[in-house]
């Protein structure tokens, strides 16, 4: 039987037509129409007035925090769940990421933890968007405001995920995407800033090619980066944002075929959830082991592996890896890190696909 991938790209629109069109033009590096029009058509989705394109999702955390003014000594909050870039985002600056547990719902930032970690030297909070989910940004945004804090989401995995009909990466100072292969909308590698702040957008655009001033070719008012799309990018995430819509439908319809196959296993299995008033996008469909540890879950993921189905394990939290380990306890991110099993979520799948994904997980549960 065919090996299912745990993730892969959909390229069945206008990305070949664009790219030729780059190529055809040489207008490959990044300069050219595709990339304005990628940040216009971005900005367009999410219903914010800026996006600016980056060359990936890191690099999209460290400018923003760069145009923020985030500074050595500085700290700011993030959940220890989350991929390791955004906290090496915030190290790049010189400043600390301090962890907070998170939900054991969502596995996103738990706001009743936030509060009792800010300092005078708190700037900020990253929630993570994780797997999909939306992050509780009500709450996150009240405390923000009464310590008068900057909220940066970090939406890498969450393209069209929403909040009150308000969709990520226009419920906070500003957001983060990332575009990488396996994301719901991708250029291949490639990330994006969206803000409504006109002034941030502006040092955002300054930093992210070189300091060069906009006004001025040539001009380096400060030290910046290089951390600019190219038009082929551009080209490919103008297309997929041709069919985002679409996309966004089969993840809505892949939850619903995996909570039917897998509704028999609730006594062993945590399946999903979604917080009153969000849409979740199921970037990833994660499932939870009700008990047992990280050796349980890797020997299931090994029997799924065997039998031709690839899965991946939640992240690791933040606190257990080298460089930010810590002696604190996280009880929540501790007990269900470990637990948590990726299993297969892109448009290439089929109904079938999923009965026997659900069929093999069965079966590993029962040995």
């Amino acid at each position: 039987m065919k090996r299912i991938s745990v993730a892969q790209p959909t390229l069945n629109g206008n990305e070949r037509k664009y790219v030729l069109d780059c190529i055809d033009s040489t207008w490959i590096s990044s300069a050219g129409k595709y990339i304005t029009a990628f940040e216009e058509a971005f900005a367009r989705f999410c219903g914010v007035k800026h996006a600016i394109a980056t060359n990936n999702g890191t690099t999209a955390l460290h400018l923003a925090l760069v145009a923020l003014g985030l500074q050595a000594g500085d700290e700011v909050i993030i959940p220890t769940v989350t991929y390791i870039a955004t906290a090496n985002a915030v190290r790049y600056c010189g400043a600390t990421p301090v962890l907070v547990d998170v939900q054991a719902e969502t596995m996103n930032i738990d706001p009743a933890e936030i509060e009792r970690k800010i300092t005078p030297r708190t700037k900020g909070i990253i929630p993570v968007h994780l797997y999909g989910h939306p992050a509780a940004m009500d709450a996150i945004n009240e405390i923000a405001r009464k310590h008068e804090l900057w909220v940066v989401e970090d939406a890498a995995e969450a393209h069209g995920a929403e909040v009150h009909g308000r969709k990520v990466g226009t419920l906070g100072t500003c957001a983060t995407f990332s575009f990488f292969g396996n994301k719901i909308v991708t250029t291949g590698e490639g990330g994006m800033v969206t803000t409504d702040d006109d002034k941030l957008a502006e040092s955002l655009r300054l930093f992210r090619g070189q300091g060069m001033d906009l006004k001025r070719r040539y001009w380096f008012p400060v030290i910046g980066y290089n951390y600019r799309m190219t038009n082929i990018e551009a080209a490919i995430g103008l297309a997929q944002l041709e069919n985002v819509e679409p996309a966004l439908a089969f993840r809505s319809q892949l939850a619903d075929w995996y909570n039917e196959e897998l509704s028999s296993l609730k006594d062993e299995l945590v399946l999903p959830t979604q917080d009153n008033g969000t849409k979740h996008v199921y970037w990833m469909y994660t499932v939870f082991l009700k008990a047992g540890d990280s050796r349980r879950r890797d020997s299931l993921m090994r029997v799924m592996d065997e039998e031709g189905i690839e899965t991946r394990p939640v992240f690791y939290p933040m606190h257990v890896l080298p460089p930010y380990a810590e002696a604190t306890s996280y009880p929540v991110a501790d007990t269900w890190a470990q637990r948590g099993i990726n299993l297969p979520t892109h448009q290439g799948l089929t109904r079938e696909d999923v009965t026997r994904i659900a069929a093999v997980l069965r079966q590993a549960l029962r040995k």
